[in-house]
């Protein structure tokens, strides 16, 4: 039976579905079409380097109910090539320049197969995923210039920002092509802080991949550790305790409340009222200590594990009671401000059309119409009574805001709502490390949008782990969504998406 054949049979199932199916290679374009026009998002593609071939897995996800589709194909290691999907949809152009800058894949029938994660003094063929390349080589001094699309026309001029910032943010190069004020185009390059996350992950057992996991970007360290960790159970089938995803969801909750927060205030700041940055500095430190009472650590690492979780005290609701009555008070004060709203209004607009074609996900998309969120479309156990993300339409700078106050007042509910459930604060089930080579997709609904890990190991042994932030999506949003505003309002926009810099460059 056909690959596109199974792929029309697992649509007609009913209820939640995981699959995945070995195709060749002339199917896989009608079969990613179907599935894509079935509803389904591509998620992530991952190639695998079995020292003998490489293989290539696409993984398509819907929901509610959850289902996940895994499409794995098979190329030569020697000269290895996919039929591109770059025609069907963005991100697997984007995917598709990666797996040929660090595996050497080539995505034959690409509209634009230039460098994505490599830049131009990596020395040309040098794959770094792949088992047999060197751990070392000699970057290329004479590089050339990195190919930026160049706007001409009268009173076009470029205005370079970056790759070094002021403050302590982290590398990335901005172009601007202007005229007056007005951004015509804004590029984007990025990848100055790849650090071979990926390929550190190999060999790792379960409980130091966690705490890397913890650390690939840092004001995520719960959803991309609770990814790992769903990825891992789902491949052994571990069932995760009620009770444990109840102590997950805390933990999911306290990261999305501190960040939401700071963003809160730092878009404050960017439009000159520092008094609201001022009082969301001191709300997000209060949070902050609050973490370190909930697991010993103030961004929340060490409380998510395979096969459970642990901390070590629950706020009470006097608590977060306080912390409620704290954030009104920050959200009255911003809202209260005229001057702040209007440079909100209508600023940095991301249309819903341009989320479905890009595959923008998270607080970004959620902020322009789109109803996706990983907590509705791939639940761990039974999903909070009544729960409705938090949404806008107008998809501006404000919308953006909105979506964040929002979702502070619908994690303090569930805050709320789950430390009071009585039980446990240390809960694991055990896990059996000697199983054989076995695959596995987690899906979170962090602070930013939908974290995805897909692992691959062996007797407790991890061989590869493939990470998607989703900064990764949204990253070329920004640029999008820049269009026809002015200049001094790209740090305004830019904190409105608030993407990982760590996060996407691995």
């Amino acid at each position: 039976m056909s690959g596109s054949v199974k792929v029309k049979e697992l649509l007609e199932r009913s209820g939640a579905v995981r699959a995945s199916l070995s195709i060749a290679s002339g199917e896989l374009a009608d079969s990613a079409a179907t599935l894509l026009g079935s509803g389904y998002r591509l998620a992530l593609v991952c190639a695998i380097d079995t020292n003998e071939d490489i293989r290539v897995a696409y993984l398509f996800v819907s929901g509610p109910p959850d289902r996940r589709i895994e499409l794995v194909l098979t190329t030569d290691r020697d000269q290895p090539r996919v039929p591109s999907l770059a025609h069907l949809s963005f991100p697997a152009g984007r995917f598709e320049r990666e797996i040929h800058d660090l595996f050497g894949v080539v995505p034959v029938g690409h509209p634009a197969p230039r460098r994505l994660v490599l830049h131009q003094h990596w020395p040309e063929g040098w794959r770094p995923m792949r088992h047999d390349a060197p751990a070392s080589v000699s970057m290329d001094e004479e590089i050339s210039t990195y190919p930026f699309v160049e706007v001409q026309g009268p009173g076009v001029y470029e205005i370079p920002v970056g790759p070094v910032h002021a403050g302590l943010i982290e590398p990335g190069h901005f172009r601007f092509s202007v005229v007056g004020e007005t951004i015509l185009k804004m590029k984007a390059r990025l990848w100055f802080v790849h650090k071979g996350i990926e390929r550190l992950f190999e060999g790792r057992d379960f409980p130091t991949g966690v705490e890397l996991a913890e650390k690939i970007s840092g004001d995520s360290a719960v959803g991309h550790s609770l990814a790992l960790c769903r990825a891992i159970e789902e491949a052994l089938d571990v069932v995760v305790s009620p009770r444990a995803e109840e102590l997950r969801v805390v933990l999911l909750e306290l990261e999305r409340l501190y960040n939401h927060v700071a963003d809160i205030g730092a878009l404050c700041n960017d439009v000159g009222f520092g008094l609201a940055q001022a009082r969301a500095l001191t709300l997000r430190e209060h949070l902050l200590r609050l973490n370190r009472t909930v697991t010993g650590h103030r961004l929340l690492r060490g409380g998510v594990r395979v096969g459970g979780a642990r901390v070590i005290e629950l706020p009470d609701a006097p608590e977060l009671d306080a912390i409620g009555e704290l954030f009104a008070e920050l959200v009255a004060l911003a809202r209260g401000q005229g001057t702040v709203m209007d440079r909100f209004m209508g600023t940095g607009v991301l249309h819903l059309n341009d989320v479905e074609e890009m595959g923008v996900i998270g607080v970004a998309a959620r902020a322009s119409g789109s109803p996706y969120d990983a907590r509705r479309a791939h639940p761990a156990g039974d999903p909070p009574v009544g729960f409705v993300p938090a949404s806008s339409t107008q998809g501006d700078v404000q919308a953006r805001f909105d979506v964040r106050v929002d979702e502070v007042a619908t994690s303090l509910g569930l805050l709320h709502d789950y430390c009071a459930r009585p039980g446990a604060r240390d809960v694991a089930v055990p896990v059996n490390m000697s199983v054989r080579a076995v695959s596995g997709s987690g899906i979170v609904e962090g602070w930013r949008g939908a974290i995805v890990h897909r692992v691959e190991f062996d007797q407790g042994v991890l061989t590869r782990v493939k990470v998607v932030d989703p900064s990764f999506f949204n990253w070329p949003a920004l640029a999008v969504s820049l269009a026809d505003t002015i200049v001094p309002d790209f740090p305004l926009v830019n904190k409105s998406f608030n993407l990982s810099y760590a996060g996407n460059d691995l």
